[in-house]
């Protein structure tokens, strides 16, 4: 089964760039993994604090990867003093 996510996260104020860099890293190596089918972050043009990751995985096996590979890790334990709020929405296709 297919599991795709939003992520959003809102940078405290000045942290923009660090966040823009630490999201940014994710992107290359998450694309990379076995199971991903698309992984991408994006910054919202009308308030430059806000960023979305949309990533979307074979199946849990492969997003269970993802949360154990060296890069996750390494954002994981980074973006907290960055980042004023993060959640995340599930997403289903409809077909």
């Amino acid at each position: 089964m297919i599991i795709t996510k939003r992520v959003t996260f809102i940078a405290k104020e000045g942290d923009e760039a660090k966040m823009k860099e630490l999201l940014s890293a994710m992107v290359a190596p998450s694309k990379k993994e076995d199971g991903c089918i698309f992984y991408e972050i994006f910054q919202y043009e009308g308030n430059r604090r806000k960023f979305m990751a949309y990533e979307s995985w074979k199946d849990e096996e492969a997003l269970n990867g993802h949360k154990t590979s060296a890069h996750y890790a390494v954002y994981k334990a980074a973006y907290e003093p960055y980042c004023e709020k993060k959640y995340s929405d599930e997403l289903e296709v409809l077909s």
